[in-house]
């Protein structure tokens, strides 16, 4: 302002003297200075008026009123505000979701219809006809600063921390912390079981059931510590641990390494495998041993069985599984294959009482195909060999009429009458047919109809007493989730 009022009076300096020169008069020179003067005024008034403009705070530049940037202000400091107290009662980066899954199922052979949900494990133990569905969930999430990870997830009766006989709350308690950059990281904690293409939880599986090697072949969870690493398209992590158990009892001092890898081959397909290898729990018993002893009626030398039952140490336990996806637009498909064996597990025992080894193999794929948007329909073949020794799976080490597995139960075979036919056990396939609805974003509904085969009488029907080769089960869900 000071330097443009300085060059309006220069410049009136200047006329002066211009006017002075050409010997104006003097009417004619007070009249020049008076429109100078005006000019002058005018010009300093418009100058005002700018920097009166100028000075408005964002008034012309955000075209927002006084009042308005009054409350803007406001509301930027109680944002701040809100985000100190996030930080400082540690909700800053805490995710918390959950879900609900009521069902309904009927049994055939077991003559049981009805709805299930949190019903307690160790009531009624695990089977195919009552897993992990008709269950809660609460899941908490917390990510660090560094990229630390915090998980705990609860779910009452139905999660791994009830399965593996703890009758925990906790189905899962971990964390995880990078070491050097955030695709190399140490695990460590309850982690449930990563093998196979099915997910534990129903929001994540496409039928209610799941397939026979979820059931049967595969751990339920492991405790312990182990590595993540991410490098590229390729996922690996393993743990040292227990498999099954939140401790180890006395004179168990073995543990298990468990181990997963995953290529994501592009987009829409991938594959992955996994394994086990140490001592998991054993729950078969030695059902005695033979000694020869001389009949007094007759005086013939007889065989017989010494019953002295005792309760197995944990057996080593070797099992590897191949799954694969291809998942594009409406179509999913997905497949497994397992191989499985447990030292001193087999159900049936040689003639003198002592144990055998439990071996199997087996198959599973899934079909899903959306044909609109928010219906699904879903196809699922299970096949699992499990014959030899009479059977045995993985925590299944004695005949099973419920979820049909065992050598031929019209035989009467048991430890110390074991007759031809004792040393086979059951074949067994599983055929499901399923179909979903999408009600909402939150809300699934589900419907699943199964067929169990096996090649031996290994299904007992509770209403006439005598055992079947097959049995289904129909069930409905469903599922809420946030």
């Amino acid at each position: 302002m000071s330097r443009f009022k300085l060059s309006l009076v220069t410049l009136a300096a200047l006329a002066s003297l211009g006017s002075g020169a050409q010997a104006q008069s003097n009417d004619e020179v007070l009249k020049e200075l008076r429109a100078l003067r005006d000019r002058v005024t005018e010009l300093e008034r418009k100058l005002k008026d700018a920097e009166a403009k100028s000075a408005k705070p964002a008034e012309a530049q955000w075209g927002m009123t006084p009042q308005q940037v009054q409350d803007f202000n406001r509301i930027a400091v109680k944002t701040e505000a809100l985000e100190d107290a996030i930080e400082s009662q540690g909700l800053k980066m805490l995710k918390i979701s959950g879900y609900a899954d009521p069902t309904y199922l009927y049994n055939q052979r077991q003559r049981r219809g009805g709805f299930q949900f949190l019903n307690p494990v160790d009531s009624d133990g695990y089977n195919y006809d009552n897993s992990y569905f008709g269950s809660a969930s609460l899941d908490f999430q917390k990510e660090m600063e560094g990229g630390t990870r915090w998980r705990l997830t609860l779910v009452p009766n139905r999660g791994t921390g009830a399965v593996i006989g703890d009758a925990s709350v906790v189905h899962e308690a971990s964390v995880s912390v990078p070491l050097g950059d955030l695709q190399t990281r140490f695990i460590a904690g309850q982690v449930p079981d990563w093998s196979g293409y099915e997910y534990l939880q129903p929001t994540l599986n496409k039928l209610i059931t799941h397939n026979l090697l979820f059931d049967f072949t595969l751990p339920t969870a492991y405790t312990g510590a182990g590595m993540e690493i991410t490098r590229g398209k390729w996922i690996y992590k393993w743990m040292l641990g227990n498999m099954n158990a939140s401790k180890r009892n006395a004179n168990e001092r073995t543990p298990a390494f468990a181990y997963r890898v995953d290529y994501s081959r592009g987009e829409f397909q991938g594959f992955g495998f996994a394994g086990v290898h140490g001592k998991a729990a054993n729950f078969s018993e030695n059902a005695g041993h033979i000694e020869q002893t001389v009949n007094e009626e007759t005086g013939e030398v007889v065989d017989v069985l010494v019953n002295d039952a005792t309760a197995q140490r944990d057996s080593r336990v070797d099992l590897f599984e191949f799954d694969a996806y291809f998942i594009r637009g409406d179509l999913t498909v997905q497949g497994q294959l397992s191989y499985g064996r447990q030292r001193f597990a087999s159900i049936t025992p040689r003639a003198d009482g002592s144990l055998r080894d439990s071996r199997w193999v087996g198959a599973s794929g899934l079909i899903a195909y959306k044909f609109i948007p928010r219906w699904e329909v879903i196809s699922r073949l299970d096949y699992l060999r499990n014959n030899k020794n009479g059977g045995g799976l993985l925590g299944y080490t004695a005949a099973d009429d419920r979820n049909g597995f065992g050598p031929d139960a019209t035989l009467g075979c048991a430890a110390d009458n074991i007759v031809d036919g004792c040393d086979k056990g059951a074949n067994r396939v599983a055929l499901s047919v399923g179909l979903s609805y999408l009600f909402n974003l939150n809300t699934v509904l589900k419907a699943e109809y199964r067929v169990d085969r096996a090649n031996l009488p290994v299904f007992l029907d509770v209403r006439t007493g005598e055992y079947r080769k097959s049995n289904a089960v129909f069930g409905t869900s469903v599922v809420v989730s946030f």
